[in-house]
């Protein structure tokens, strides 16, 4: 039996559209949620099985496995809790970290119709949204634990295509002419030859951020965090400065 989230919240605002989900059949487990029966039924009823709240309280069971996943219920008396499945909240953090829809960085420079100059630095920056950057909040329940994560990017490596990695706590820093041939003050590169040699004389450039996930339990308790990856592509086209007269 699998435990998941049977309810969430999204507070983050609109970003990437997912991807379409694939077709066909599974053969997974049900997903089912477990929670306390309350009130109670009383002492006569035929939930108790001929047992009594001495023995423990009666728990409801539901289950998406009816026609067309429709819910099925059922009954249990079980002592105490014991009897039902155990609620790891750092597993409903990520089923609502699953609901964020993260993706990988929107990268703003390089630009694949740049321009770019052999020995000129390159400024490289990304456009922030909820499901490229963060700060991206969601809240999920299963069991009746409701947990809430707040995931954002805490860092992007970029591999340059000319075997240079240059990693960058943060977004980076745009571009204005104001700033010249000056280096970028966060997140920059500096071409040494051209991509003529490249395939379609381009490097191809990509931007893997780390999303920091951290999570808490609503109403106090347990928390935690974690960390997810996700990557973009990007192209670049390095020439040389013409020079003319």
């Amino acid at each position: 039996m699998v435990c998941e989230a049977d309810d969430d919240s999204t507070t983050s605002g609109s970003g990437t559209k997912p991807a379409g989900s694939g077709s066909g059949t599974s053969t997974k487990e049900p997903v089912c949620t477990v929670k306390k029966m309350d009130p109670q039924p009383p002492a006569d009823s035929m939930f108790w099985e001929g047992k009594s709240s001495k023995d423990g309280a009666v728990y409801v069971r539901t289950c998406q496995n009816g026609p067309d996943g429709a819910p099925v219920n059922s009954t249990f008396v079980a002592n105490g809790a014991a009897g039902a499945p155990v609620v790891d909240p750092a597993v409903v953090a990520q089923q609502a970290v699953a609901k964020m829809k993260l993706v990988g960085p929107d990268v703003a420079s390089p630009r694949a119709a740049g321009k770019y100059i052999v020995g000129v630095p390159m400024w490289m920056w990304v456009n922030k949204s909820p499901t490229t950057y963060g700060p991206n909040i969601t809240s999920a329940t299963a069991g009746g634990v409701t947990v809430i994560a707040t995931a954002e990017v805490t860092k992007i490596a970029w591999k340059m295509g000319d075997g240079s990695t240059v990693t960058c706590n943060g977004a980076g820093t745009p571009y204005t002419s104001f700033y010249g041939k000056q280096e970028s003050p966060t997140c920059g590169h500096t071409y040494t030859r051209t991509s003529a040699s490249q395939s379609g004389s381009k490097y191809a450039v990509t931007a893997t951020a780390t999303w920091t996930v951290d999570w808490q339990v609503n109403g106090g308790g347990a928390a935690g965090q974690f960390t997810e990856i996700r990557q973009s592509q990007a192209e670049v086209a390095i020439g040389e400065l013409q020079v003319v007269g």
